[in-house]
Formats: structure tokens, C-alpha cells, sequence
């Protein structure tokens, strides 16, 4: 991410990866305990640059999302052929980054990492799965969407279904929507009584508070699309007959109820945006953007991790002369 320039709220304002940690500049980091220490991590520049953008993304009191500019682009002051050339640039090292991870999982690690998509419709969840997970080895990624629970699922507690849909140790879990939907489609459609829908904040927390302690990092990212943008990608899907499966009549009446919606996801930023599982608003009317910024979150979570390669189970200098003897 480049220089720090753009706000959250105001006015407006403008193969398996296969790829060896040789192949990318890194910089040596304190060893783990049954490890090889050797993380990568961008130029210390960089890693300024993208910390302090992810602190300017970061749900603070005070924050009124109603007020936030979704076409701006906190902490980036270039153009959009910039904003590409840092996604690839990131995405060498998220390659490196979650393999290091998913190997860390297959040799007893307990650490994951769950990305929470959550936005209004034509927010761009999809696109944040394609591009930016799509910069990793899909064997490591463990993608789940809620939609409308399921008979099954509705004769269960609602936080049923997502622990079943945890991430595995050594994997990123995407949930594209989650279980945020149970206090705010339940609320603004209600589904349930007021007192029911008030009560799960507190039950979410303890819930990720839970995960986290269990060896999950938590980022949860809220993309927030302007009325004006979320129209004209209504409109681009009745235009394009190629889009039409991805339209829905209920969109409209959605889209009706903005106010509403607008107000629970103020109370879940509020209430629910915790030191061990914070809310993230990226403004999400530049596509190119809103994948940049959420590749900077992922980024920061797996570094912070800091995993160096698993330590050998067994003698390398025996098993090197045990090849040999094949030939």
C-alpha cells in the first residue's frame, strides 16, 4: 500500500504454489519451537505502508457508517494500474505466507486464519474470493457462503453451522456472508423477536473470543458499497445476459431497506468489533481497491503469525545418502 491519504468517514473525497522461498527476498526471523526460521517479509517501507493502511481500515468508536466514503482509498494515493501491480506484488508473498502455514497444519501446527466477508449486495464478496484468494494455493483455502439455513441447520443453534465450518489448522476459511446474517437479515426482515437478535452480540463475541483462543486469527471485513454503485451493478446485471443468474428480485427490496440495514450494521461494528476479532471497512465502490486492501489484511494476519518452515522429522544427511543408493 502506498502512502497514507484517504479517510473512513466525512465528505466525499475523490499449482500448489510451488514457489520457493528463494525465489522472493526475505528476511530472517526469530526460530519456533520444531521450525526452520526464514519468514518473508516485504521491504520494511512496505510493511509500514501496509500497517498503517490496515490501522486506517480498522471500525473505531465513532465510526458512523453511514458517513463512509466508499469511493475513497485509505492509505493508497495511486491509480488503479498502481492498485494491480501491489496486488501481485502482495500476492508473491500471501503464496509464500500460506504455505507456510498450510505445511505448519499438516505437521501438528493448531494455527488458521478466518476471513469474514460480510457488505451489502454487489459489495464485491465474490471478487475478494476470486482475486485475492485466487493469489494462493486453493488446497489451503476452505471457502464456505450462508446463505438461508437449511431445514437441518434451523433445528440447531444458529452458530451451528459455523463452528462446523471452521478453518482446519493450517488453513484460511473465507466465510463469504457468516454469522453476522442472524443479527442483521433476522433483524431487518425480522425473523426474530428484537430481545433474540439484541442478545447474540454478546453471544458472538464469546463465541470468537473462543475461536481465537483456539489458535484462529480473526479478520472480519465489511465492504461498503455507495447507493449510487450498487445501482449501477443492479443495472449491469439486467444488461448483460451473462450476469442475469447472478440477479435477484429480493435485491431490490434490499436495496429498499438500506436505512435499515444501514443502522445493524452500525450496531455490529459497535458492539461486536473486539481486540481479538476486529471489524475492517473497506470502501468498496473501486473494485481494484477493495481487493488491494483486503490482500494488505490477509497479508498482515499470516505475517503476524510469523511461521518459519517445518524442522525436519527425520535425518536429511540419511535419507539424502538412502536417494542416492537408488540411482
Amino acid at each position: 500500500m502506498a502512502k497514507a491519504s484517504g479517510t473512513k468517514s466525512g465528505k466525499k473525497s475523490d499449482k500448489k504454489s510451488g514457489k520457493k522461498s528463494g525465489k522472493k527476498s526475505s528476511s530472517r526471523s526469530s526460530d519456533k519451537a520444531g521450525t526452520t526460521s526464514d519468514a518473508p517479509a516485504p521491504a520494511d517501507d512496505l510493511t509500514a505502508r501496509r500497517d498503517a493502511a490496515v490501522e486506517l481500515l480498522r471500525a473505531r468508536p465513532g465510526l458512523r457508517v453511514a458517513d463512509v466514503d466508499a469511493r475513497a482509498k485509505p492509505g493508497f494515493d495511486g491509480s488503479r494500474t498502481d492498485g494491480e501491480r501491489a496486488l501481485a506484488k502482495i500476492g508473491e508473498d500471501l503464496s509464500d505466507l500460506q504455505e507456510r502455514l498450510y505445511a505448519n497444519g499438516r505437521t501438528g501446527g493448531d494455527r488458521s486464519v478466518l476471513l469474514v466477508l460480510q457488505g451489502l449486495d454487489t459489495a464485491g464478496k465474490g471478487g475478494i474470493v476470486r482475486h485475492v484468494l485466487g493469489l494462493v494455493d486453493p488446497q489451503g483455502v476452505a471457502l464456505r457462503s450462508f446463505g438461508v439455513p437449511t431445514p437441518e441447520e434451523r433445528r440447531h443453534h444458529y452458530l451451528w453451522r459455523v463452528r462446523r465450518a471452521l478453518p482446519p489448522a493450517g488453513r484460511i476459511g473465507v466465510f463469504d456472508r457468516s454469522h453476522y446474517e442472524d443479527v442483521l437479515v433476522a433483524r431487518v426482515d425480522e425473523l426474530v423477536p428484537p430481545d433474540v437478535w439484541r442478545a447474540r452480540y454478546d453471544e458472538i463475541n464469546r463465541f470468537e473470543a473462543r475461536v481465537a483462543a483456539a489458535g484462529t486469527t480473526i479478520v472480519k471485513v465489511l465492504l461498503w458499497v455507495s447507493p449510487d454503485e450498487q445501482y449501477a451493478r443492479l443495472h449491469e446485471r439486467l444488461d448483460r445476459p451473462e450476469k442475469h443468474w447472478k440477479y435477484d428480485p429480493s435485491d431490490v427490496d434490499a436495496r429498499l431497506r438500506r436505512p435499515a440495514y444501514e443502522a445493524a450494521y452500525q450496531d455490529v461494528l459497535d458492539r461486536t468489533s473486539t481486540d481479538v476479532a476486529p471489524w475492517y471497512v473497506v470502501p468498496a465502490d473501486r473494485k481494484w481497491y477493495a481487493r488491494l486492501a483486503v490482500s494488505a489484511l490477509l497479508h498482515r494476519a499470516l505475517s503476524d503469525l510469523d511461521l518459519g518452515w517445518p524442522a525436519a522429522t527425520y535425518d536429511v544427511s540419511a535419507e539424502r545418502a538412502r536417494l542416492e543408493a537408488t540411482r
